[in-house]
């Protein structure tokens, strides 16, 4: 049982696993990383073939160099189809996708999936939010689905 649920921890922490695409530097720290930009893609680990590009700041210094800085909450989104796209089980009406922490404890960015069936399309949404505090700050993008491949909704 434990070796069940160690592997389905492993899984979970596979899908939501981000890649670098790139970053830029904004403000040069003479001790520590620079302040910089990142973007990062996501695939959907529950819809095949979308990608969510997201850009967001990211703290330098000495003490972002040691994972103590708190991070802007601002970020963008972009999510496009970069293959064909296809369901391998129903999808929840709202449904996080994707949640990381920028800051040491209280702060998260969260991408959150919504299937809005009217329009047949897939809306994403990223924000951050804090334990005491949330941010009004948001980006979201749309991935409209071909109408011959119905969005399949848990009931």
């Amino acid at each position: 049982m434990k070796l069940l649920t160690a592997l389905a921890l492993l899984a979970c922490a596979a899908a939501a696993h981000a890649q670098r695409v790139g970053e830029v530097d904004t403000v040069f720290k003479l001790i520590g990383p620079d302040h910089k930009i990142v973007v990062d893609a996501y695939d959907d680990p529950g819809v095949k073939g979308v990608t969510c590009y997201v850009s967001r700041a990211k703290t330098g210094g000495i003490a972002g160099g040691l994972g103590l800085a708190e991070d802007k909450a601002e970020a963008s989104i972009a999510c496009r189809q970069t293959g064909p796209i296809s369901f391998p089980k129903p999808l929840k009406q709202e449904d996080e996708m994707f949640s990381e922490r920028i800051s040491l404890i209280f702060k998260r960015l969260r991408v959150v999936r919504m299937v809005d069936a009217a329009r047949n399309t897939l809306v994403y949404l990223t924000y951050s939010d804090r334990v005491i505090e949330g941010s009004p700050q948001n980006s979201v993008t749309a991935v409209p689905v071909d109408r011959a491949t119905p969005i399949p909704l848990r009931p």
